[in-house]
């Protein structure tokens, strides 16, 4: 028998929304190619071979975020240093929701996540940069 969990990952999702700030698809194509904002994608790098990607978008994914963001770690990228507002979103949204509660835990703000994912930003008719 599994052992039995305290809080499931929609819990972990659903709390993580209340401390984040939350895009739909529609508001983010909007800001995209707004110089003071930087999508990050966090999704995998087979899901972005797959998928496609959004034009401009910085690749980081869930796995190495935290590495990433830490100035005092070996693994830091300057992207991360910049004045900003970093927008982080995966395939449908949950990741992408503790990522950016992740990243503003850690003081990296402003950050907001785009709500449904990049399966709403297709869905939107948001740019897209077609596998290679």
């Amino acid at each position: 028998m599994p052992q039995e969990i305290k809080v499931g990952f929609r819990q972990l999702v659903d709390q993580a929304r209340t401390r984040i700030e939350e895009f739909t698809a529609d508001q983010l194509i909007e800001l995209h190619g707004d110089p003071d904002v930087v999508f990050v994608d966090i999704r995998e790098k087979a899901e972005l071979e797959s998928e496609g990607r959004v034009p401009g978008a910085f690749h980081c994914p869930r796995g190495v975020l935290e590495f990433w963001i830490d100035p005092a770690s070996p693994y830091f990228k300057d992207v991360f240093a910049q004045d900003k507002k970093f927008v982080f979103f995966c395939a449908g949204g949950w990741r992408s929701a503790l990522a950016a509660d992740a990243a503003q835990d850690m003081g990296l703000k402003p950050v907001a996540h785009l709500y449904d994912g990049f399966k709403a930003w297709k869905e939107a008719g948001g740019p897209i940069e077609a596998p290679e």
